[in-house]
């Protein structure tokens, strides 16, 4: 606890203070809102392809039948409506916002979708980009939900801190990529789940390899991997190693995330099972 505690929860941002209810910051979502699981898509660093991770595990859990939302939390960046090629489609309503829905069903909120012009710079302070997140869950009637991952920014910073605070985050899936200094970057991660008593569903590395069309050779672009190694340290469970794939980084460009067959989309539905719901 620090110091200077004055028991006013909501003025803190102390993640381990011993004094804190860690139910007392959560909000309560939208009255027309029934989220069953929270599962947060995390990582240490920029660049790992954390928002093209979260997007098709978005798309597994719509492909096995599930209600699908994503919230995108990296308010300043973001980047999952223009991988659906959704644009514009978010709007206040009488009781509260009404999300962009994809063409295959899955529900969705980002920042870029409620700016006049998606191209505008975010330049907010921190205060105010947590405020967002909030009413992303307390304002938005999402209605009967599966399933909802959180694309979170990097680090372990405002936002970060705001989602594991002020949601219900059932569990998070750490990205990473094949690069020696990414030990750290996922201790931190972890760490701060740990702090936050957000279990961690397991691992996904990005970036892993890049197969060779000619002859199926897998090329390490980065080098030999060292995620047995760390998931071994930390205790984390693998749950899928993507390549660098141009069709898949096609389909992005292309608005068109939701068409991608590659073989990496089962693996991603098998974390489903670790925070498992009845489908609606």
């Amino acid at each position: 606890m620090s110091e200077q505690c004055n028991h006013d929860c909501g003025s803190c941002g102390e993640a381990g203070c011993g004094e804190r209810n860690p139910e007392s910051l959560l909000e309560k979502p939208h009255a027309k809102s029934q989220i069953k699981k929270v599962i947060g898509i995390v990582s240490g660093k920029g660049g790992v392809g954390k928002s093209s991770v979260a997007s098709l595990a978005a798309v597994a859990s719509a492909r096995e039948g599930y209600q699908t939302a994503i919230m995108d939390a990296d308010v300043t960046g973001p980047s999952i409506p223009k991988m659906f090629g959704v644009e514009g489609q978010v709007y206040g309503a009488d009781d509260g916002i009404i999300p962009a829905v994809t063409k295959t069903g899955i529900k969705m909120v980002s920042t870029n979708l409620i700016l006049e012009n998606p191209e505008d710079p975010v330049i907010w302070r921190g205060p105010v980009v947590a405020g967002l997140i909030k009413q992303f869950w307390t304002d938005v009637i999402w209605g009967s939900i599966d399933y909802m991952f959180i694309d979170m920014p990097p680090g372990t910073g405002d936002v970060p801190l705001t989602v594991f605070q002020s949601i219900p985050v059932d569990g998070i899936i750490v990205v990473t990529s094949p690069q020696d200094l990414v030990s750290m970057i996922v201790a931190k991660a972890v760490k701060m789940a740990s702090m936050m008593e957000i279990p961690v569903l397991g691992v996904v590395e990005n970036m892993s390899y890049v197969k060779c069309p000619h002859c199926g050779e897998e090329i390490k672009v980065y080098g030999e991997s060292h995620l047995e190694e760390i998931a071994a340290q930390q205790d984390l469970d693998i749950i899928a190693r993507l390549p660098m794939d141009p069709a898949l980084a096609q389909c992005c460009d292309k608005g068109q995330i939701e068409l991608y067959t590659g073989e990496y989309i089962d693996a991603l539905a098998s974390v489903l099972s670790k925070a498992p719901v009845d489908k609606a």
